[in-house]
């Protein structure tokens, strides 16, 4: 890895140089010993990061001179279906951008709670510690699925008091992205500096679709560009889906441009399965649910790409959205089937539907129904190995009322004689062993952290972290309450904390 700072190149009206403001007396929370690792950025001790993250940035400035030039990036959006205009980061930093040496990729280093911002509005600058926990552990579970998020080197609270709810204390972040451009960037340019629309194109493709830049003419393919944000975007989405993951606020300018997931606010991952469940408390409509996130993504695209009718033609724009459809339906089709133990099918998609219908109806836990398919396998052999498992299976057939266990044993029946048509057991326990998590970011697990980080214990942080590590197989470290299905009680929405 190597220092750069690629978005420097851009027309400065899309950016505004900014030093951070130090926090008082700044306390580490949490910090990713691989991640910085695997930054080669290990030159920096603890004391050194704790700095960093604090708005102190000379511990990077010393081993990269010239290469710390912190930046708010203007960028634009619509909210909940409505054009906001201008937003921008209005409480963190571009503060650097590493660049992989040999593949060229851009990794970007974000502070977050780093002060104010000309894009701040009506804001402080500063987040809360109880959000910063959560997108700490919430990036790094989403990558131990295996699923393209941000993820951060570490987070600290600190004695700097600020107003929400009640006084709290500071904290701040430090994320980690592969791109903190979003589809709203290019809704900014198109209406703010028009201008300059076609050469940021060109040049966020150079930047991050290289494969489809022509360096010799300065020109790129951007018809293509298109389709392959949207078929990136629409692989990231189904594997939300897959693992019941529901984002919040899908806003235009909460998703970026390589299909990573970005800006963890309202986040949660599926208790009892209810895809109209309503996790953002500010998402007064449910426009942001679990079953309407797919299609949100495809508006999305279908909004911003509007801006690019001066550039390609309009059976361009729409190869680009049906490539979105397409990809959405495939990979979340195949990873149902997976989830299943099977390959895919359209009989295998059917099971996967009949099965989501029983869940629904019954609110049946969505990540412990997928595993507990394990032992209904296993049953004949009853291996001591997946005892999680079969408690889990216990607890589904307690949960269900007497009237759906005729519907229950008609499924099991015709997904056990499939299974048997169409693979072996062993197979599919092995296939859904690497898909079916055991252990999520419960609402429930999240808020414990919180609780006990509030009382300046930050242990359970650190547990969570570990366990989330590695979601697919049992942990020594784990508790009861890793797998248990949210009490009423636990089941709320989600605010967007600042």
């Amino acid at each position: 890895m190597k220092f750069v700072h690629d978005y420097l190149k851009h027309d400065e009206r899309l950016y505004r140089h900014i030093t951070p403001t130090p926090l008082d007396n700044p306390k580490l929370i949490a910090l990713n010993h691989p991640l910085i690792d695997q930054l080669g950025l290990t030159a920096l001790s603890d004391d050194d990061w704790l700095s960093v993250i604090s708005g102190i940035l000379a511990p990077l400035s010393d081993i990269t001179p010239h290469a710390l030039q912190p930046i708010a990036m203007a960028y634009a959006g619509h909210q909940f279906g409505q054009w906001a205009g201008q937003l921008g980061d209005g409480r963190g930093l571009l503060i650097a951008q590493l660049q992989d040496a040999k593949t060229g990729r851009l990794i970007d280093l974000h502070l977050k709670g780093a002060g104010l911002t000309p894009y701040s509005r009506r804001g402080d600058g500063r987040a809360m510690m109880a959000s910063s926990i959560r997108e700490y552990l919430g990036g790094h579970a989403l990558n131990g699925l295996n699923i393209p998020a941000s993820d951060a080197i570490g987070v600290i609270v600190s004695d700097t008091r600020i107003q929400r709810q009640y006084i709290e204390s500071a904290a701040a972040l430090l994320r980690v992205s592969d791109c903190h451009v979003r589809l709203g960037h290019f809704e900014w340019v198109s209406m703010y500096a028009a201008d300059y629309f076609e050469e940021f194109v060109i040049k966020i493709i150079q930047s991050y679709y290289p494969h489809l830049y022509d360096d010799v003419q300065n020109t790129a393919n951007i018809a293509e560009f298109l389709t392959e944000i949207a078929a990136n975007t629409a692989r990231m989405i189904a594997k939300w889906q897959l693992v019941g993951f529901c984002h919040g606020v899908m806003n235009t300018d909460n998703l970026n441009i390589t299909g990573s997931t970005l800006d963890f606010g309202p986040f949660a991952f599926m208790e009892g399965f209810d895809p109209t469940w309503i996790n953002n408390h500010s998402d007064h409509t449910g426009r942001y649910v679990y079953q309407n996130q797919p299609m949100i993504g495809r508006w999305n695209l279908s909004t911003v790409y509007r801006t690019f009718g001066l550039l390609i033609t309009q059976d361009e724009i729409d190869h680009a959205l049906t490539t979105y459809e397409t990809v959405f339906t495939d990979t979340y089709h195949d990873g149902l089937c997976q989830k299943l133990g099977l390959k895919m099918s359209e009989p295998a998609i059917q099971l996967g539907y009949r099965l989501l219908t029983l869940m629904q109806a019954h609110r049946l836990d969505y990540t412990n129904s997928f595993r507990a398919l394990i032992a209904l396998l296993d049953q004949d052999d009853h291996s001591k190995q997946f005892e999680h498992e079969y408690g889990l299976l216990t607890n589904l057939m307690h949960s269900l009322p007497h009237a759906a266990h005729s519907q229950r044993h008609e499924w099991v029946h015709d997904y056990l004689n499939y299974v048997q048509k169409t693979t072996t057991k062993a197979d599919a326990i092995s296939l859904m062993q690497s898909v079916n998590p055991i252990y999520v970011l419960r609402n429930h697990m999240a808020e414990r952290a919180i609780e006990s980080a509030h009382q300046g214990d930050f242990d359970e942080v650190a547990r969570l972290f570990a366990l989330l590590d590695n979601p697919y197989q049992q942990q020594t470290i784990a508790t009861v309450d890793d797998t248990r299905t949210a009490f009423a009680n636990e089941t709320v929405a989600v605010s967007c904390l600042s």
